[in-house]
Order: C-alpha cells, then structure tokens, then sequence
C-alpha cells in the first residue's frame, strides 16, 4: 500500500528503496511490513514488488542503474564505468564506457580519451585518444 501523498521535506521521513530507487514514505513501508507480517507473506518492496534480499551481491544488481545498464541506457552505461573506475578496475570501465560511447554519450567519449591518452587499462593511443575527444 503506497499512499501517493507528497514526500515530507524532512528526509528523516522518507527512505530510499535500493531495487527501484523510489523514495517512499517510511509510513509506507511499515504499512507494508505489518501487512506481510500479518499475512505471513514474502517480504517485498512495497512500490515495486520485488522480493527484497538479504544479499549485498544481488541487491547491488537489482538496482535500478544495473538494470538500466542491461536496457543499454547511455548514461547508466557511463555511470556503471564510473563506478568500475573508482573501484579501480580499469578494464570494466572500458567496456562500459565504450558502449557507452557508441551509444553517443560525450562524457564517455571524454572519459575514453583520458584513457587512451594516460593508458589506464589500455594501451597509450594518441590517435584513439584525439578520436575520442573530437566526438
């Protein structure tokens, strides 16, 4: 059960939903606990209705960006190589940047460039690295 009234300003009130990144109300998802608790039903999110877990794993790739990326969406494609990069896995930044890039995102283009021309994960390029930056 989701109300659908405004979100109060005091984000103290309202809570992140991790599977399909919706902030709902925290009256909401009591409401949905002591209706599954009630009912001894299986715990789900209560604005999409996916099973909820209890692994860190398969909660990070039921996010909403992860599964964005799966869809080719652009731009969590870029920041899905973001993510990798920090983390300092070179190569998964690549590849998702480059799809990224085929899919027309500058950021990722740019981010590319950076690479090619530092070799962070490839090999130095200038030619690849001039490429990336002019598109």
């Amino acid at each position: 059960p989701i109300c659908l009234l405004p979100l109060p300003i005091d984000p103290s009130k309202s809570m992140l939903i991790a599977c399909c990144s919706k902030f709902i109300c925290k009256g909401c998802c009591h409401a949905s606990e002591v209706r599954e608790l009630e009912g001894n039903l299986q715990p789900k999110c209560p604005f999409c209705r996916h099973p909820r877990t209890n692994n860190d794993e398969e909660r990070e790739r039921n996010t909403l960006m992860v599964k964005r990326a799966e869809a080719n969406d652009p731009v969590a494609l870029y920041q899905m190589g973001g993510k990798r990069h920090q983390e300092g896995d070179y190569d998964g930044a690549f590849q998702y940047w480059t799809k990224s890039a085929a899919l027309g995102h500058a950021g990722a283009h740019f981010n590319l460039s950076i690479m090619y021309g530092e070799g962070q994960g490839v090999e130095e390029n200038e030619k690849k690295e001039v490429y990336h930056l002019g598109e």
